[in-house]
């Protein structure tokens, strides 16, 4: 038993990468998927996955954070179609490399918008679903990149920052949730190694030595980890490696 059956669990950034490992692992978990990314076609092949080892057939909704048009009518959709929300699993960001080069002012504001006003509004705008919840957590998906005085490594400038922003999201969310049902929940990963629930590499990652690369399994194990602790506890976990972590070799 892995302490979330039916648990009904919306997933942001699904289409790919650590959101599409969530997607299968939590559906093998029990859970009850609503999975939103900004392609739909990406959605429906990690939709098909999810099915094929689980037996689950997740509800898909497209969502792009960094356009609030979008986020109000993924609201409206996942409205329509549930009672509650127990999980919300804010995971997608847009990743912006550093260069040397200026950045084109779209990107910038994407990556900005989409880590800090649309994970904000998508998580406003899904409240009252989660107060209808016995148990509402808000799992934010930050970096090491957000933590103080970290080592901006191969990260852009603006990605650098929405990160700090969305720690700094996390934090108030937890203040504003005291006294409540609601928990916020913040994991910092590092720079990761994809790997995915139906391949070889993800029962291999378990067995890595100290000095490797983390992985999405480490991620998604920490957030499960933290979903089952008892109702008193809110954490937030840093997960270090040597390699791609805070303290780079």
């Amino acid at each position: 038993m892995s302490g979330l059956e039916d648990k009904i669990v919306v997933v942001t950034g699904a289409g790919r990468g650590l959101g599409a490992a969530f997607a299968t692992s939590l559906a093998m978990a029990g859970c009850r998927l609503i999975l939103c990314g900004r392609r739909m076609g990406d959605l429906e092949t990690v939709g098909r996955a999810v099915t094929r080892l689980s037996g689950h057939h997740p509800d898909l909704v497209t969502l792009d954070l960094a356009d609030a048009p979008s986020v109000r009518d993924a609201v409206k959709q996942i409205e329509a179609r549930l009672s509650h929300v127990d999980i919300l699993i804010n995971n997608a960001a847009m990743w912006l490399e550093s260069s040397t080069e200026p950045y084109e002012d779209n990107a910038v504001l994407q990556v900005i918008n989409s880590a800090m006003a649309g994970t904000f509004l998508f998580t406003q705008g899904l409240r009252s679903l989660m107060e209808a919840s016995e148990a509402p957590d808000v799992v934010t998906i930050g970096s090491i990149s957000g933590l103080p005085n970290a080592a901006l490594q191969s990260v852009s400038v603006p990605f650098y920052a929405a990160k700090h922003g969305q720690t700094a999201l996390a934090e108030g969310l937890r203040q504003t949730f005291a006294g409540t049902d609601f928990r916020s929940i913040l994991v910092n990963p590092p720079y990761l190694d994809d790997v995915q629930p139906d391949h070889p590499d993800w029962k291999a990652a378990g067995q890595r030595r100290k000095g490797q690369r983390g992985t999405g399994r480490d991620v998604i194990e920490a957030v499960i980890f933290a979903l089952t602790r008892p109702r008193h506890v809110s954490l937030t976990i840093d997960i270090d490696a040597d390699e791609g972590g805070l303290h780079p070799r």
